[in-house]
């Protein structure tokens, strides 16, 4: 049991303290687009990454106060996705291929372990294949959100 500090006049609040997960538990899937649809975890890989952002909207006018810049409080949300790993030359291997190619947008899932997934549609927008005569033939692939974003916790 961890106890927070507080405010004076406030209780005290019992937390919960989470260890940390290992990085190989950051799951990236793809769908297959079927009914219903079935999500396959995208081989091989060593490092993903989940970005979020939100563009702001600017709607400074001659009237801002002291010219203070003002911002709407809603904007343009977005997500990025980003793995890198080893070619296993797997089945999710031939869907991602495919998906770039065809450049079709298809649903994708990112769990994050101990805290839940993040579920929508992506676009794969890079794709690169990397071969050194030493070593292993690596790929790394970039997503782009191309809709709303959902988050089911664990």
């Amino acid at each position: 049991m961890n106890l927070l500090p507080c405010e004076a006049g406030e209780d005290n609040k019992e937390t919960s303290t989470m260890t940390a997960q290992p990085g190989k538990d950051l799951l990236l899937k793809i769908g297959d687009g079927a009914e219903p649809e079935a999500f396959t975890t995208v081989a091989g890989l060593r490092a993903t990454t989940l970005g979020f952002n939100a563009q702001s909207i600017d709607v400074t006018n001659s009237d801002s106060t002291d010219m203070w810049r003002e911002l709407l409080d809603s904007g343009v949300k977005s997500a990025t996705v980003s793995g890198a790993g080893v070619f296993k030359d797997a089945g999710s291997d031939a869907a991602i291929r495919g998906a770039f190619f065809d450049q079709r947008i298809a649903n994708w899932q990112v769990v994050i372990p101990s805290f839940g997934t993040v579920s929508g549609a992506f676009k794969i927008v890079s794709l690169q294949y990397d071969g050194p005569y030493d070593g292993e033939v690596k790929v790394a692939l970039s997503l782009a959100s191309a809709g709303a974003l959902s988050f089911a916790g664990a």
